[in-house]
Protein backbone atom coordinates (compact mmCIF):
# COMPACT_ATOMS: atom_id res chain seq x y z
CA UNK A 1 0.00 0.00 0.00
CA UNK A 2 3.19 2.28 0.84
CA UNK A 3 4.45 1.63 -2.13
CA UNK A 4 1.22 2.95 -4.58
CA UNK A 5 1.40 5.81 -2.68
CA UNK A 6 4.29 6.75 -3.20
CA UNK A 7 3.73 6.11 -6.88
CA UNK A 8 0.80 8.14 -7.12
CA UNK A 9 2.38 11.21 -5.22
CA UNK A 10 5.51 10.93 -7.91
CA UNK A 11 2.70 10.55 -10.93
CA UNK A 12 1.05 13.78 -9.61
CA UNK A 13 4.50 15.33 -8.92
CA UNK A 14 5.30 15.00 -12.39
CA UNK A 15 1.97 16.22 -13.54
CA UNK A 16 2.69 19.36 -11.61
CA UNK A 17 6.44 20.05 -12.46
CA UNK A 18 5.05 19.49 -16.29
CA UNK A 19 2.31 21.81 -15.79
CA UNK A 20 4.47 24.69 -14.47
CA UNK A 21 6.87 24.28 -17.65
CA UNK A 22 3.94 24.51 -19.93
CA UNK A 23 3.46 27.65 -18.50
CA UNK A 24 7.09 28.90 -18.33
CA UNK A 25 7.19 28.23 -22.40
CA UNK A 26 3.71 29.75 -22.66
CA UNK A 27 4.51 33.20 -20.66
CA UNK A 28 7.89 32.99 -22.56
CA UNK A 29 6.70 32.89 -25.54
CA UNK A 30 4.18 35.79 -25.33
CA UNK A 31 6.88 38.04 -23.51
CA UNK A 32 8.97 37.53 -27.19
CA UNK A 33 6.44 38.07 -29.50
CA UNK A 34 5.12 41.11 -26.90
CA UNK A 35 8.62 42.42 -27.84
CA UNK A 36 8.86 41.93 -31.57
CA UNK A 37 5.85 43.81 -31.87
CA UNK A 38 6.82 46.78 -29.78
CA UNK A 39 10.06 47.08 -31.74
CA UNK A 40 8.58 46.09 -35.11
CA UNK A 41 6.54 49.45 -35.86
CA UNK A 42 6.06 50.19 -39.57
CA UNK A 43 8.23 52.57 -40.95
CA UNK A 44 8.54 55.16 -43.97
CA UNK A 45 12.60 56.57 -44.47
CA UNK A 46 13.00 60.03 -46.34
CA UNK A 47 15.89 62.31 -47.06
CA UNK A 48 14.92 66.29 -47.17
CA UNK A 49 17.18 68.08 -48.90
CA UNK A 50 18.13 72.22 -49.44
CA UNK A 51 20.62 74.67 -50.79
CA UNK A 52 21.18 78.09 -51.79
CA UNK A 53 23.92 79.98 -53.23
CA UNK A 54 25.62 82.90 -51.48
CA UNK A 55 28.60 85.16 -51.86
CA UNK A 56 31.45 84.15 -50.73
CA UNK A 57 32.88 86.07 -47.49
CA UNK A 58 36.55 84.97 -46.63
CA UNK A 59 39.55 84.70 -49.45
CA UNK A 60 42.51 82.63 -48.68
CA UNK A 61 45.58 83.22 -51.23
CA UNK A 62 49.50 82.54 -51.08
CA UNK A 63 52.13 85.56 -51.26
CA UNK A 64 55.58 84.42 -51.56
CA UNK A 65 59.03 85.07 -53.37
CA UNK A 66 61.86 83.56 -54.76
CA UNK A 67 65.57 84.71 -55.25
CA UNK A 68 68.25 83.86 -56.84
CA UNK A 69 72.07 84.47 -55.40
CA UNK A 70 75.60 82.91 -54.94
CA UNK A 71 75.96 82.05 -51.97
CA UNK A 72 72.52 80.50 -49.50
CA UNK A 73 73.00 83.35 -46.65
CA UNK A 74 72.76 85.98 -49.82
CA UNK A 75 69.67 84.55 -50.99
CA UNK A 76 68.02 84.08 -47.94
CA UNK A 77 69.15 87.68 -46.78
CA UNK A 78 67.76 88.85 -50.27
CA UNK A 79 64.31 87.01 -49.91
CA UNK A 80 63.72 87.98 -46.34
CA UNK A 81 64.09 91.99 -47.55
CA UNK A 82 61.48 91.42 -49.83
CA UNK A 83 59.33 89.09 -47.70
CA UNK A 84 59.19 91.50 -44.80
CA UNK A 85 58.38 94.34 -47.47
CA UNK A 86 55.54 91.97 -48.62
CA UNK A 87 54.19 92.09 -44.53
CA UNK A 88 54.08 95.83 -43.81
CA UNK A 89 52.33 96.14 -46.99
CA UNK A 90 49.85 93.66 -46.14
CA UNK A 91 49.25 94.94 -42.36
CA UNK A 92 49.12 98.29 -44.04
CA UNK A 93 45.81 97.06 -45.79
CA UNK A 94 44.64 96.02 -42.53
CA UNK A 95 45.96 92.55 -42.07
CA UNK A 96 46.79 91.41 -38.41
CA UNK A 97 49.09 88.69 -37.50
CA UNK A 98 46.82 86.00 -37.39
CA UNK A 99 45.72 86.34 -40.76
CA UNK A 100 49.03 85.44 -41.93
CA UNK A 101 50.39 82.53 -41.68
CA UNK A 102 53.98 81.22 -43.38
CA UNK A 103 53.41 78.37 -45.82
CA UNK A 104 56.69 77.28 -46.98
CA UNK A 105 60.43 78.46 -46.51
CA UNK A 106 63.06 76.60 -48.73
CA UNK A 107 66.98 77.63 -49.29
CA UNK A 108 68.49 74.82 -51.60
CA UNK A 109 71.31 74.58 -54.14
CA UNK A 110 70.95 75.16 -57.86
CA UNK A 111 72.99 72.56 -59.72
CA UNK A 112 74.54 72.77 -63.09
CA UNK A 113 74.77 69.00 -64.92
CA UNK A 114 77.40 68.27 -66.80
CA UNK A 115 78.12 65.04 -68.51
CA UNK A 116 79.90 63.61 -65.62
CA UNK A 117 80.12 66.21 -62.98
CA UNK A 118 77.71 68.49 -60.95
CA UNK A 119 78.47 71.94 -60.18
CA UNK A 120 76.55 74.52 -57.77
CA UNK A 121 75.34 77.56 -59.99
CA UNK A 122 74.25 79.34 -56.84
CA UNK A 123 71.26 79.38 -54.24
CA UNK A 124 67.48 79.66 -54.41
CA UNK A 125 65.49 80.93 -51.29
CA UNK A 126 61.90 80.88 -51.16
CA UNK A 127 59.21 81.84 -48.59
CA UNK A 128 55.50 81.69 -48.86
CA UNK A 129 52.68 83.15 -46.46
CA UNK A 130 49.74 82.07 -46.66
CA UNK A 131 46.69 85.40 -46.03
CA UNK A 132 43.11 85.16 -44.89
CA UNK A 133 40.94 87.70 -45.07
CA UNK A 134 37.56 88.68 -44.94
CA UNK A 135 37.68 91.79 -46.48
CA UNK A 136 37.60 90.82 -50.06
CA UNK A 137 37.20 94.61 -51.61
CA UNK A 138 41.14 94.75 -50.90
CA UNK A 139 42.13 91.74 -52.93
CA UNK A 140 43.22 93.20 -55.57
CA UNK A 141 45.61 96.04 -53.54
CA UNK A 142 46.83 93.07 -51.80
CA UNK A 143 48.04 91.32 -55.11
CA UNK A 144 49.39 94.52 -56.47
CA UNK A 145 51.04 95.65 -53.35
CA UNK A 146 52.79 92.47 -52.55
CA UNK A 147 54.54 92.80 -56.27
CA UNK A 148 55.28 95.78 -55.95
CA UNK A 149 57.11 94.69 -52.73
CA UNK A 150 58.66 92.17 -54.65
CA UNK A 151 56.77 89.06 -54.19
CA UNK A 152 57.06 87.02 -57.61
CA UNK A 153 54.90 83.70 -56.32
CA UNK A 154 50.80 85.21 -55.63
CA UNK A 155 48.57 82.68 -56.84
CA UNK A 156 46.14 79.60 -55.23
CA UNK A 157 43.11 81.80 -54.52
CA UNK A 158 40.43 80.54 -53.30
CA UNK A 159 36.96 81.76 -51.66
CA UNK A 160 34.79 80.05 -49.21
CA UNK A 161 31.80 80.78 -46.87
CA UNK A 162 32.87 81.20 -43.23
CA UNK A 163 31.47 78.77 -40.78
CA UNK A 164 29.88 82.08 -38.69
CA UNK A 165 28.12 82.59 -42.29
CA UNK A 166 27.22 78.89 -42.68
CA UNK A 167 25.81 78.79 -38.95
CA UNK A 168 23.37 81.75 -40.05
CA UNK A 169 22.09 79.97 -42.74
CA UNK A 170 21.78 76.76 -40.99
CA UNK A 171 18.30 77.19 -40.02
CA UNK A 172 16.59 78.15 -42.84
CA UNK A 173 18.37 75.29 -44.45
CA UNK A 174 17.07 73.10 -42.05
CA UNK A 175 13.46 74.12 -42.16
CA UNK A 176 13.64 73.93 -45.97
CA UNK A 177 15.15 70.32 -45.93
CA UNK A 178 12.46 69.31 -43.18
CA UNK A 179 9.25 70.60 -45.29
CA UNK A 180 11.28 68.78 -48.64
CA UNK A 181 11.12 65.78 -46.69
CA UNK A 182 7.89 65.45 -45.11
CA UNK A 183 6.27 67.04 -48.45
CA UNK A 184 8.33 63.41 -50.33
CA UNK A 185 6.86 61.52 -47.52
CA UNK A 186 3.42 62.54 -47.64
CA UNK A 187 3.26 62.02 -51.40
CA UNK A 188 4.54 58.12 -51.04
CA UNK A 189 2.57 57.50 -47.95
CA UNK A 190 -0.63 58.64 -49.97
CA UNK A 191 0.17 56.28 -52.72
CA UNK A 192 0.93 53.75 -50.62
CA UNK A 193 -2.41 53.88 -49.08
CA UNK A 194 -0.98 54.70 -45.62
CA UNK A 195 -1.10 57.39 -42.58
CA UNK A 196 1.81 58.74 -41.39
CA UNK A 197 1.21 58.96 -37.44
CA UNK A 198 4.44 60.21 -36.51
CA UNK A 199 8.49 60.26 -35.96
CA UNK A 200 10.64 57.67 -35.11
CA UNK A 201 14.03 59.21 -35.72
CA UNK A 202 16.20 61.96 -37.52
CA UNK A 203 19.11 63.31 -38.41
CA UNK A 204 21.20 66.54 -40.28
CA UNK A 205 23.77 65.98 -42.57
CA UNK A 206 25.49 69.47 -43.21
CA UNK A 207 26.98 70.08 -46.99
CA UNK A 208 30.40 70.99 -47.84
CA UNK A 209 30.20 74.10 -50.01
CA UNK A 210 32.67 74.00 -52.53
CA UNK A 211 35.40 76.34 -52.71
CA UNK A 212 35.95 78.23 -55.61
CA UNK A 213 39.62 78.19 -56.50
CA UNK A 214 42.08 80.43 -59.02
CA UNK A 215 45.21 78.98 -59.64
CA UNK A 216 47.24 80.74 -61.79
CA UNK A 217 49.74 82.21 -60.33
CA UNK A 218 50.61 85.95 -60.75
CA UNK A 219 54.28 87.24 -61.38
CA UNK A 220 53.69 90.68 -62.14
CA UNK A 221 54.48 94.79 -62.92
CA UNK A 222 52.76 96.89 -60.59
CA UNK A 223 53.31 99.21 -63.63
CA UNK A 224 51.56 97.12 -66.11
CA UNK A 225 48.88 95.89 -64.01
CA UNK A 226 47.95 99.18 -61.45
CA UNK A 227 44.73 96.63 -60.53
CA UNK A 228 43.94 93.39 -61.12
CA UNK A 229 40.38 92.59 -60.76
CA UNK A 230 39.41 89.55 -58.09
CA UNK A 231 35.49 88.29 -58.57
CA UNK A 232 34.78 85.78 -55.60
CA UNK A 233 31.55 84.44 -57.68
CA UNK A 234 28.98 82.09 -55.37
CA UNK A 235 28.93 79.16 -53.53
CA UNK A 236 26.21 76.27 -53.00
CA UNK A 237 25.56 76.02 -49.31
CA UNK A 238 23.21 72.49 -48.52
CA UNK A 239 21.80 70.81 -45.80
CA UNK A 240 19.92 67.43 -45.91
CA UNK A 241 18.09 65.60 -43.03
CA UNK A 242 17.37 61.58 -42.91
CA UNK A 243 13.61 61.15 -41.00
CA UNK A 244 12.09 58.10 -40.23
CA UNK A 245 8.22 58.25 -39.87
CA UNK A 246 6.23 55.73 -38.54
CA UNK A 247 2.80 54.76 -40.48
CA UNK A 248 -0.37 52.37 -40.19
Amino acid sequence: MAQENNKDKSYYIIIALSVVLVLMAATLYAGSVGGSDSNSENTLQMNGNAEMMVVPDTATLNIGAEVMAPTAEEASQENAVIMNAVIEELKGLGLEDEDIRTSYVSVRPEYNYGEKTRTIEGYSASNSVQVTTTNLDNLGEMIDRSASAGANQIGGISFAVSDEKQKELHEDLITEAVADASSKAEILAENLGVEIVGVKSSSISDGTPPRTYYEESVAMDAAEKPATPIEPGESRVSMSVRVTYIIQ
